[in-house]
């Protein structure tokens, strides 16, 4: 993110990230089932049911998530510096891993003096093993490749 439009793990930035999340499921149905919100990017693990939607989708969050931080920073203009990067992960251990770094990388990102114990409040590890709303920002997972890793990360 270009660095005028602030520091994403503020209280009010959190929240509109997190309604954007929310508002892209209903829209587009990108189920981000995990996410992490850093000081100047996001990290999602995402399930979509039709692959050739996933750069529509991202491109209705990319709006949305610009629109609500331009206007948290009284601005017009660019957000992203660049586009997004996707990887398909395809075995349970990626899986797993994949889901480990985006729940424990807030830890690699802030001052160890000042980072949180415990589950980052700027990620779905809040989520993990409630049963969600329509209200949440994350999804449950869709296929057993990810429903099963989930699992395991909740334990």
């Amino acid at each position: 993110m270009v660095p005028a439009v602030g520091f994403l793990r503020g209280f009010s930035r959190v929240q509109a990230i997190q309604q954007a999340l929310r508002e892209v499921r209903r829209r587009f149905g990108l189920r981000v089932v995990h996410y992490s919100i850093q000081g100047n990017h996001l990290h999602l693990i995402v399930e979509i049911d039709d692959p050739a939607m996933l750069p529509r989708a991202i491109n209705g969050l990319t709006v949305r998530l610009a629109r609500a931080l331009n206007g948290l920073a009284g601005r017009n203009g660019k957000v992203f510096l660049d586009r997004y990067h996707a990887h398909v992960l395809k075995t349970p251990r990626e899986v797993r891993n994949a889901v480990r770094y985006v729940l424990e990388n807030f830890r690699h990102h802030i001052r160890e003096d000042v980072a949180p114990t415990g589950a980052d409040p700027c990620s779905s590890a809040a989520w993990l093993g409630e049963r969600l709303t329509d209200d949440a920002p994350v999804a449950s997972p869709q296929t057993w490749l990810l429903r099963s890793a989930t699992l395991i990360s909740a334990a």
